[in-house]
């Protein structure tokens, strides 16, 4: 009997909080609509975030232009003005040996039509990580480290591809 009631009431109290969630506004983010259809990434190869960025525009239905010679075939393109990776000591221990570091990834674009007008000034974006350093455990801390670093692209990429999306004319 008790098991009864309580079932009953857990299906209540779901079934409650399922209608003040969709009353309240929430929406899951969707795939963002762009004002262009095809964009130059001006980036190089060996750029990991660059990489990314062209994967996640080619995924969201975006022809992504790389020959420098069809740049100004495209509708806009974006110039990337700092894509950079720091790391930087935070704390030291009482025998000077490192305990802590910051790592920071900055990345800095602009986005223009191929006649000049800008789009998007200047936009900075910067994460920062910190992460704890244990000499015994190099190897698990690298490995860490490259997981941040990823994890940041990706929280940048995410951030550009918001900014993308708010151009809402050429």
């Amino acid at each position: 009997m008790q098991r009864r009631h309580f079932l009953l009431s857990a299906s209540a109290l779901g079934a409650s909080a399922l209608l003040t969630t969709t009353g309240c506004g929430f929406k899951l983010r969707a795939a963002p609509n762009f004002a262009f259809s095809s964009i130059y990434v001006n980036m190089a190869e060996g750029s990991a975030l660059g990489n990314q960025l062209k994967r996640v525009l080619t995924s969201n239905n975006l022809r992504v232009v790389t020959d420098p010679q069809e740049m100004m075939k495209s509708d806009v393109i974006l110039d990337p003005l700092l894509d950079q990776r720091q790391k930087v000591i935070l704390a030291i221990n009482a025998a000077g040996l490192v305990r802590e570091f910051k790592l920071r990834l900055l990345f800095s674009f602009k986005l223009r039509t191929p006649q000049g007008k800008e789009l998007i000034p200047q936009a900075d974006l910067e994460q920062l990580r910190d992460i704890s350093f244990n000499e015994s455990a190099v190897l698990a801390k690298e490995a860490e480290e490259a997981l941040l670093y990823r994890d940041m692209q990706s929280d940048i990429v995410q951030q550009v591809m918001r900014r993308l999306a708010a151009v809402q004319s050429l």
